[in-house]
């Protein structure tokens, strides 16, 4: 079974104007039939807990829902919508969107993930989190779908 690196970015929304919401979906899916590709994690801290804390979803709930239902991205979406508690407020998914496009990685991560994508670590270099985490993907996707 191939696995498969999820190269939606943590940049991309969709109808709720959630950012990273599509790539949570990609990624327990993947997950929950085996076919995320190894080193990646769903969900797993980072964004993904930054979404479902933020827009108060219970983190099972969403896990069993994909992996039991299989949903579309768009089923994914109503499913959300239908959650008891959830925040979906402008204020709350601008303020979520504010923290996952200002969130920066250490320098060593930093480092690390330019080194591996052939990039120099310079002024010019991306600093944002979600940036790097498209060249990482990128990356790790090259080196096992391509090279």
């Amino acid at each position: 079974m191939n696995k498969i690196v999820p190269l939606i970015s943590s940049g991309s929304a969709g109808p709720l104007g959630v950012l990273h919401l599509p790539r949570l979906w990609q990624k327990v899916s993947l997950a929950s039939r085996g076919k995320l590709a190894d080193g990646y994690k769903g969900p797993g801290p980072g964004y993904d807990y930054m979404v479902i804390e933020g827009l108060g979803l219970n983190k099972d709930a969403l896990i069993e829902f994909i992996a039991t239902s299989h949903p579309t991205y768009a089923q994914f979406e109503t499913w959300i919508t239908q959650q008891p508690g959830v925040k979906l407020d402008a204020a709350t998914v601008d303020a979520l969107n504010a923290s996952i496009a200002g969130y920066h990685h250490t320098d060593d991560v930093r480092k690390t993930i330019l080194a591996t994508a052939g990039i120099a670590n310079d002024a010019s270099a991306p600093k944002d989190a979600v940036n790097l985490n498209n060249l990482d993907d990128w990356a790790e996707f090259h080196a096992t779908e391509l090279a």
